[in-house]
């Protein structure tokens, strides 16, 4: 358990008329921030959650998966991440994004996979200044809705173009950006620099998100300090842990913090595993959980203070159909239960 005074924030956080209720966001990520792990983060307190990368041209040719990947159902503020190189193509998709409910559109220029980067979008774009702004140019005269930049702090570390990006991102009437702290040269090795990301703070009068290794609910504060940022992003420290965004959200509110009991981490990471059956059957669904489940065992792990027996943890993210899965998985739990009760 954990609280803190109030950290002083460098503004009112509002992302073009979007008010988010705290500074603490879910990041964007493929394969992980699925709608009902959204629904789940956005219900404990993250103040707004993203969806995974849409690719531009999928979704505005209805493409199914991109379409799922879009799905914002039961959101009370939906937030879409585009990712694309052709400006028509993007203005297309934020538009249909926007028309089925989405409140922000998000432009992805800090993916660093190599199947992103090989077709020239995500950060690949952090060496093509020029498309990036016609992409932003497009996408923010496509639509009637708040559009937001998520980049990395530059290509390599003799390119560090983030601060002239985010120039010109706001001079196109971006409402937010959020810097990675890293260059997509380190992928994600070493440490995410936060002192870094002040040099975007200190150029741009638009709110600045922090991206990068935020892990533990203390590491929030000390971003915000070292980047001067008006909020946090929290990408792979919310694996398997859809409570954290809104226990980082309660800690720099001074609220006692506390990650849940094993019993509700298990009811959590089963809502999880049953919302990804239902939306992407249950063939599919228990493949896209395999992952998801191996994460909220470790997470249980971690609140237990004792391993997962690596069998129990292989039944459940092995097992062929959803009730093997579930019943591995229960099994699982209630053996952490019993070495932390021991």
């Amino acid at each position: 358990m954990s609280s803190i005074a109030p950290v002083p924030l460098a503004q009112n956080f509002v992302v073009g008329r979007v008010s988010p209720d705290n500074p603490v966001l879910l990041a964007p990520m493929s394969g992980v921030t699925d709608l009902a792990f959204r629904r789940i983060a956005a219900r404990l307190g993250a103040g707004l959650v993203v969806s995974e990368m849409v690719a531009s041209r999928e979704l505005a040719t209805a493409d199914d998966e991109a379409r799922l990947r879009a799905e914002g159902e039961g959101l009370g503020v939906h937030v879409v991440q585009l990712a694309g190189r052709d400006p028509s193509w993007m203005a297309e998709a934020a538009r249909v994004a926007v028309g089925a409910g989405a409140a922000i559109v998000d432009i992805n220029m800090g993916c660093p996979a190599k199947k992103v980067v090989g077709g020239h979008g995500g950060s690949a774009l952090l060496k093509d200044l020029d498309l990036a702004t016609r992409l932003i140019a497009a996408t923010v005269a496509a639509v009637d809705a708040p559009v937001t930049v998520k980049m990395r702090l530059g290509w390599d570390a003799e390119s560090i173009v983030a601060p002239e990006l985010a120039a010109r991102a706001e001079a196109e009437g971006v409402a937010m950006v959020t810097v990675h702290g890293r260059t997509r040269a380190q992928f994600y090795e070493g440490r995410a620099d936060w002192g870094a990301i002040r040099a975007i703070v200190d150029r741009v009068s638009i709110p600045v998100v922090a991206n990068g290794d935020l892990v533990a609910v203390e590491d929030a504060p000390a971003m915000l300090r070292a980047s001067g940022a008006n909020a946090v992003m929290i990408g792979r420290g919310a694996q398997g842990r859809a409570w954290f965004p809104g226990m980082v959200a309660a800690h720099l509110a001074g609220r006692q913090t506390e990650a849940p009991d094993l019993d509700m981490q298990r009811d959590l990471a089963l809502e999880h595993y049953e919302g990804l059956l239902a939306l992407y059957g249950r063939d599919v669904g228990v493949r896209h959980a395999r992952k998801h489940l191996g994460w909220y065992l470790d997470a249980a792990a971690s609140t237990a203070g004792t391993p997962v027996p690596a069998a129990l943890k292989a039944a459940a993210q092995s097992a062929p159909t959803a009730e093997e899965a579930r019943s591995a998985f229960a099994a699982a739990y209630d053996e952490l239960g019993w070495r932390a009760a021991a």
